[in-house]
């Protein structure tokens, strides 16, 4: 990755967050702050929970993990369950809920959705500020009393970068889907994208390490790896997939490996 811009670091004041504030600079090698930088990125703690904050930015509000409200809670209740896109191109099918690993968590939206479905997700995040972020959303998520059990025991954070960890995996660790969201560059409707996926683009840059990863997919996933493709977008590394799925704005590329290869 490179074209990225760095975050501050992590500011924290008040006294009954400290200690989580700490954990967190800790396990993700941030730097504490305290107070905010004149311009640029930096995270902060509040009550509310850990937000990023882009200093200068007239058209970017903070942006957080919130897998209780907002636009997650509204899909979460009308996104169209199983029979959705993303859930058939992951190979959820009657009575059989894959283990998948999302291997570009990101902001952890897609992991959210394959989990309230009934997926066992691992959410594997390289950017220590993204990585915080899940952190924190998943925390908060935890302790909701209408979807706190299903979180806890369904969405698993892995800090690290995805084409390593994977090939640390016994036989019987392997998932059955690997899930690829590769970031795309940017085009000239970049003006258009959402202030997250902007913040993203800004924070990890483009993944030009990204066929690293896919092959290692390739080799890892005990049934199908699944990448994320823009709708008019060529097929990530100009690999044919065995088949794709559409939705409005959206493609699915799914490459049925030969492990446990079955029919999509």
């Amino acid at each position: 990755m490179s074209d990225t811009t760095p975050c501050a670091g992590l500011l924290c004041t008040h006294p009954a967050l400290q200690a989580r504030a700490e954990t967190l600079c800790h396990h993700y090698a941030l730097a504490r702050i305290q107070r905010a930088p004149e311009q640029g990125y930096f995270l902060q703690l509040v009550n509310e929970g850990l937000a990023l904050h882009n200093v200068g930015s007239k058209d970017m509000s903070p942006v957080r993990v919130d897998f209780v409200g907002g636009a997650l809670g509204h899909r979460l209740r009308f996104g169209g369950g199983r029979g959705q896109p993303l859930a058939r191109a992951v190979g959820i099918k009657p009575g059989f809920n894959p283990v998948v690993w999302d291997a570009t968590a990101g902001l952890g939206r897609d992991a959210f959705v394959l989990a309230s479905i009934g997926c066992p997700v691992t959410l594997c995040e390289r950017s220590p500020v993204l990585a915080a972020l899940l952190d924190d959303g998943l925390q908060r998520a935890r302790l909701n009393r209408e979807i706190g059990d299903w979180v806890e025991s369904r969405m698993t954070l892995r800090f690290g970068d995805s084409a390593r960890q994977l090939t640390t995996l016994t036989a019987a660790q392997a998932p059955d889907t690997i899930y690829l969201d590769p970031m795309y560059p940017a085009g000239k409707s970049s003006v258009l994208v959402k202030k997250e996926i902007r913040a993203v683009q800004q924070l990890v840059g483009e993944d030009r390490d990204s066929q690293v990863l896919f092959e290692t997919a390739l080799q890892v996933a005990t049934r199908r790896v699944v990448v994320k493709r823009p709708q008019r977008a060529g097929p990530l590394h100009d690999r044919i997939p065995t088949t794709s799925i559409e939705s409005k704005k959206t493609r699915y590329d799914i490459y049925v490996t030969l492990l446990k290869a079955t029919p999509c």
